[in-house]
């Protein structure tokens, strides 16, 4: 067959190609969080636009948290999270099953490998916070107080790893974990007592045992939720 060359057809449109430029010179031009940017009338008329153009250009930036408008010092460069979109599309009305199930299991993989840094960083002060939610939840009376001291002891976890991106992240998961925990009937039905390993063992041996000891008992703690979802 004879091959046929074709040329790409032009699809990007004046703003996409201001914010490309645009992109191209933050990365170049060594801007750090703090910085100011020229004014949208000088970017204008350098690029040789329309203020308009500029302006929705900038409101991208803006969106996913690169840039923001202080008074009396116009546009400066921030540092963005990492997760500033993701948070807004996540509702589990949005992600495919496929999706959620995904997601559910990328937080149990976190919750395993988290051992290291949780015996490096644990003080006496978040041992004394998870007690107090473990004697909490084994007094629980009811599913919806044991699903909140669930949550709240894995929340205390991430937050003794001392890393905010996690925290951030794990934080963000909740709402789909939640949603997940629910729809494939994870979760007991009452509160469970004392069956398998509960948040007391893990506890235990956060205080007196080894990381690969916390690990195994992590994932034998979370075996039902693993199994549940494969």
């Amino acid at each position: 067959m004879e091959e046929i060359f074709l040329k790409p057809i032009e699809t990007l449109t004046q703003v996409d190609k201001i914010e490309k430029t645009l992109q191209d010179y933050l990365e170049k031009s060594n801007l750090q969080p703090g910085d100011s940017l020229p004014k949208e009338t000088e970017l204008a008329k350098s690029l040789g636009v329309s203020r308009t153009a500029i302006r929705e250009a900038l409101s991208r930036f803006r969106t996913l948290g690169i840039i923001e408008s202080r008074k009396n010092r116009g546009m400066i460069i921030v540092s963005p999270s990492l997760f500033v979109n993701m948070e807004k599309i996540m509702t589990p009305k949005l992600l495919t099953e496929k999706t959620l199930k995904d997601i559910f299991e990328l937080r149990l993989i976190l919750e395993i490998g988290i051992s290291e840094i949780l015996f490096k960083r644990k003080t006496p002060e978040s041992i004394k916070e998870l007690e107090a939610i473990v004697n909490k939840e084994e007094h629980s009376a009811n599913m919806a107080e044991f699903v909140k001291y669930e949550v709240d002891f894995h929340s205390t976890l991430y937050k003794i790893s001392g890393n905010d991106t996690l925290l951030q992240f794990q934080k963000m998961l909740i709402p789909l974990f939640n949603h997940v925990y629910r729809e494939y009937h994870l979760g007991p039905a009452v509160p469970p007592k004392n069956e398998g390993i509960t948040h007391r063992d893990l506890l235990n041996t956060l205080k007196k045992g080894t990381p690969d000891t916390f690990r195994k008992k992590m994932i034998s703690h979370l075996s039902s939720y693993l199994n549940a979802i494969h």
